[in-house]
């Protein structure tokens, strides 16, 4: 193999026709192939988005319908992280909300009962009262229910009275503006 002769009328002393001797072979050494180092790791190199992870199996490869059956779901594959989200870190996330009082709940369901049977709303905003003292106690959830059933239930209750207080009103009016008549006729 000769090398072109330089361009133009330019001449290179050191130009020749053959080269003195062959180029070295990069990959090997001693006549033996050079093995590839791995270099460092440039974190702002682009990167494959579809290139396969070199531990990922081929998903297009055939697929043995009997290899599986002695892996269940619950086993996660060898090399594989288990399905799902992982474990959460404790001092991570959110804190779990408080245990809501059972008793601020019943209060609040009695109390919206009340306005269909009027007798469960008295009886709900007693229990919201008591409820409010168990959760300032225990620090439970709640409170905002076992208010809610203190408010309605005691409405309610005043509506009830008021309503019992109309007809005893009407009973009482009915009675005093009747007339005697089966008094008076002897």
């Amino acid at each position: 193999m000769t090398n072109p002769p330089p361009p133009g009328n330019w001449s290179d002393p050191t130009w020749s026709a053959q080269p003195s001797s062959p180029a070295p072979d990069p990959t090997l050494v001693a006549g033996q192939p050079v093995p590839a180092q791995p270099g460092p790791v440039d974190p702002y190199a682009p990167v494959d988005p579809y290139a396969p992870a070199p531990y990922a199996p081929d998903p297009y490869a055939p697929v043995d319908p009997y290899a599986g059956a002695k892996q269940s779901a619950a086993q996660p594959m060898p090399g594989y992280a288990p399905p799902g989200y992982p474990p959460q870190y404790p001092g991570y996330g959110y804190p779990q909300p408080p245990k809501t009082n059972g008793m601020a709940i019943a209060a609040f369901v009695l109390a919206l009962i009340g306005f269909t049977s009027c007798i469960t709303a008295p009886i709900g905003a007693i229990l919201g009262h008591v409820a409010q003292k168990q959760i300032r106690l225990s620090g439970e959830g709640g409170a905002g229910m076992a208010k809610a059933a203190i408010i309605v239930g005691w409405i309610l209750t005043g509506f009830l009275v008021l309503v019992i207080a109309i007809y005893a009103a009407a009973i009482i009016y009915a009675i005093a503006t009747s007339d005697n008549s089966s008094s008076s006729s002897y």
